[in-house]
């Protein structure tokens, strides 16, 4: 293999597959990028196994052939080197050469290329577009709430995709993720002409989907399918495939849908910073923060005995009997650090039921927090 390459047109994608190729694993081959050519350029391809990615970028090939390289070194070369210009040479025994035209020089050991994992084929698979923009911003509403390497169950470590049509609405593309204490749904309104896959349900690793993030812009549109055994996301030149997780995901509509008995709209930005303030004196021993809604105020209170305590308070529109409920003050943070609405509508209903949490004008997202014993 032999070709001529500009910097510009692989630094950005050989830093984004660190995520994929810079995955703790016992294969050593995953820790590499594997560059194919053809007539018109190359193609860059990661997996860890679970997720795999195919880009292809353009550059002038003189001699086609493939070589595999380990990828964080390959970053840290194309992202520190001089020149615009670079020359990627396969020599013997997989060794590769990468270089300027006189004054920069590198030989790497490389991999055997036939080692590389291959990348499942997608053919059978139905794909409809979303805007870029508004799928990233889901991810980042449901990744949020992480997985556990010792957790095996599937809805844990999984965000749940499902497609919503009843008749005579409209239909939504839905993510929905839990850890058992706190969840989140994020929405998408489709386009009413949309065909959507057979599959009404599946289940997506959070780290795969934190990965998908990573790769989508703010612009534009790309298109997502999926079967039985694998989620696929296309963009332009870039396609990236994801084994599904096995298992079920439990039924949580009526958390979401329920009535509660009253709601409390607050200042995103000054209940978040209040907050922090009160997470100050918490740990892992003392997560908890208590809300107590009384007299048109809501006192937020924190109570440490190894640091300390804290207090404060602001105005609120209640006028109810006093309620008292105690929550994991970080399940409240993380939560609005991804609305984007000023105000935002805590909705309750006693000191032992969940909370829920939306924006006061976008409603496509909406987060559930399990009360703590106090």
């Amino acid at each position: 293999m032999k070709l001529k390459i500009q910097k510009q047109d692989i630094v950005e994608v050989l830093s984004k597959v660190q995520a994929i190729a810079g995955r703790k694993t016992n294969i050593a081959i995953t820790t590499a990028v594997l560059i194919r050519t053809n007539k018109n350029g190359i193609n860059i391809i990661s997996t860890d196994l679970e997720t795999g990615f195919e880009g292809f970028y353009p550059a002038i090939v003189e001699k086609e052939g493939a070589v595999a390289i380990n990828a964080r070194k390959l970053f840290e070369i194309v992202r520190d080197f001089p020149n615009d210009e670079m020359h990627i040479n396969e020599l013997e025994n997989n060794w590769i050469e990468i270089r300027d035209n006189g004054n920069v020089e590198y030989r790497m050991v490389g991999m055997n290329p036939d080692d590389f994992p291959s990348i499942p084929g997608v053919e059978d698979i139905v794909y409809f577009d979303l805007n870029s923009a508004a799928f990233k911003k889901m991810i980042e509403q449901t990744v949020f709430i992480l997985g556990s390497s010792e957790e095996k169950r599937a809805h844990i470590n999984g965000i749940y995709l499902e497609k919503l049509h009843k008749e005579g609405e409209k239909k939504l593309i839905r993510l929905v993720s839990t850890d058992g204490s706190r969840l989140t749904k994020a929405d998408y309104e489709c386009d009413g002409d949309l065909i959507l896959p057979g599959e009404t349900g599946i289940i997506i690793s959070k780290k795969g989907l934190n990965d998908v993030g990573k790769f989508l812009e703010q612009e534009g549109n790309i298109s997502i399918g999926y079967n039985k055994s694998n989620f696929v996301l296309k963009k332009q030149n870039e396609t990236i495939i994801m084994r599904l997780l096995e298992g079920n995901f439990p039924e949580y509509k009526d958390i979401i849908n329920r009535k509660e008995v009253f709601s409390v709209k607050v200042e995103r930005l000054l209940f978040l910073m209040l907050l922090k303030r009160m997470s100050i004196l918490t740990s892992d021993s003392y997560k908890g923060v208590i809300f107590s809604f009384k007299n048109g105020k809501l006192t937020v209170s924190s109570t440490n005995p190894d640091l300390g305590e804290s207090k404060e308070e602001m105005n609120v529109d209640f006028d109810r009997d006093p309620v008292e409920i105690a929550f994991n003050v970080r399940y409240f943070i993380e939560t609005l650090n991804v609305i984007d609405d000023e105000k935002v509508s805590i909705r309750l209903i006693d000191s032992e039921s969940p909370c829920l949490i939306e924006g006061d004008k976008n409603k496509n997202f909406l987060s559930v927090i399990m009360p703590m014993r106090i």
